[in-house]
C-alpha cells in the first residue's frame, strides 16, 4: 500500500533502561549506564520503520507536561507526529537490563489517567489520517480511564475507513479484540506464547498447541497470526502457509522492544507485497538486530539483510 504506516499509541511511555553487569535483587547494584528513550509499542514500531527508511505517521495519546523526548524522537528520525497531546505525565518504565544473563526487568510506573471523550478525538483524527496511509499499526496496553473494548472500538472505526489493522496488545484489550464480530478484527494479530495462551486459557507447551491456536483464530478471521516465541523464533500462520522462522541464539543486550521491531519488520514486508517467506525473514531479522541496541533503534540496513540472509524458514 502507498503511503505512510501509521501506528497508533494509547499508552506510551517513557522506557528509561539501566545496564548493569548483573541484578542482585536485596543488595546494590551499580549502574554502567542509564538512558531514557521515547517508547511505548506503537511509537518503537514507528522508530524501527524509520531506521528501515519505511515513511511512518504516529498517532494516539500523550501526555503534554513531559512530551519533549517523543518530540525530539520524531524530530531526528523524520517520523510525522500525529499525537493527540492530553492533560499530564505519560508513565515512565524503567528497563534493569543485566547483561550477564541477558535478561531485563520491567518496572511500569502509572501513566496518564484520560477518559472516553479523548478516544473520541482520536477516532475522529484516524478519519482524516486514513487518508494519508492505510496500514496501521494499533499496538500496546490502555491507559487508565479507558474501557477493554478500546482497541476494538477503534479496529472497528478503522475498518470501515478500509485500513488494514496489525493488532498487537494482550489481556483484556487482546480477548475483546478476538469477540468482535467478523467484520470488526484486525487483518493482523502479533501475540506472544503467554498473551496466545492468556487468550487460550490454557498453556500451550507445544509448537502443535501453539499452530492449533493460531489456526483457530486464522478461521474466525484474522488473515494472518504472528506469534513470538522468543529463542524459538517466530510463527507466521495464515490461510497459505504455517511457517517456523528462526534465527541462531544472539546474546542480547537488552529484549526491550523486540516483539516491537518484529512487528515493524512484518508490516514493512507485508505492505510491499512479499512473499510469506519474505515476511517472515525480514520480521525475525528486525527483532534480531534490536537484540543489540538499547532503546527503539536498528542497525544500519545491510546489518538487517545479512541477519534476513541467515534466518531459516521451515514449513510446519
Amino acid at each position: 500500500m502507498s503511503g505512510p504506516v501509521i501506528t497508533v499509541t494509547l499508552n506510551p511511555a517513557i522506557d528509561q533502561t539501566v545496564t548493569l553487569d548483573g541484578l542482585y535483587p536485596g543488595s546494590v547494584n551499580l549502574a554502567k549506564t542509564v538512558a531514557s528513550n521515547a517508547g511505548g509499542k506503537g511509537v518503537n514500531v514507528a522508530s524501527c520503520l524509520a531506521d528501515w527508511g519505511t515513511p511512518v505517521l504516529a498517532t494516539g495519546l500523550l501526555g503534554k507536561s513531559n512530551s519533549e523526548p517523543f518530540e525530539a524522537l520524531f524530530e531526528a528520525k523524520g517520523i510525522l507526529d500525529r499525537f493527540l497531546r492530553v492533560p499530564g505525565n505519560t508513565r515512565v518504565n524503567i528497563k534493569l537490563a543485566d547483561t550477564r544473563r541477558g535478561e531485563t526487568t520491567d518496572i511500569n510506573l502509572p501513566g496518564l489517567d484520560v477518559g472516553e471523550e479523548d478516544l473520541d478525538r482520536l477516532l475522529e483524527r484516524l478519519d482524516d489520517l486514513t487518508e494519508l496511509g492505510r496500514d496501521v499499526v494499533l499496538a500496546g496496553s490502555l491507559p487508565a480511564g479507558l474501557p477493554a473494548d478500546s482497541h476494538a472500538r477503534v479496529i472497528a472505526r478503522l475498518n470501515k475507513l478500509g485500513a488494514r489493522v496489525l493488532l498487537d496488545t494482550s489481556g483484556a484489550p487482546l480477548a475483546a479484540a478476538l469477540a468482535a464480530p467478523r467484520e470488526s478484527l484486525p487483518a493482523c494479530i502479533k501475540p506472544n506464547r503467554h498473551e496466545l495462551e492468556q487468550w487460550a486459557g490454557r498453556p500451550l507447551p507445544t509448537l502443535d498447541d501453539v499452530v492449533s491456536a493460531a489456526f483457530g483464530l486464522q478461521q474466525r478471521g484474522i488473515e494472518k497470526v504472528v506469534v513470538s516465541l522468543g529463542e524459538e523464533g517466530a510463527l507466521f500462520v495464515d490461510a497459505r502457509s504455517v511457517l517456523l522462522a528462526r534465527l541462531p541464539v544472539i546474546h542480547a543486550l537488552s529484549t526491550v522492544g523486540a516483539g516491537d521491531a518484529l512487528v515493524a519488520g512484518l508490516i514493512s514486508a507485508w505492505r510491499g507485497g512479499a512473499s510469506e517467506e519474505d515476511i517472515a525473514r525480514r520480521a525475525v531479522a528486525f527483532a534480531a538486530a534490536k537484540l543489540g541496541r538499547i532503546g527503539p533503534h536498528l542497525p544500519a540496513p545491510g546489518v538487517v539483510c545479512k541477519l534476513m540472509d541467515d534466518v531459516t524458514v521451515r514449513i510446519i
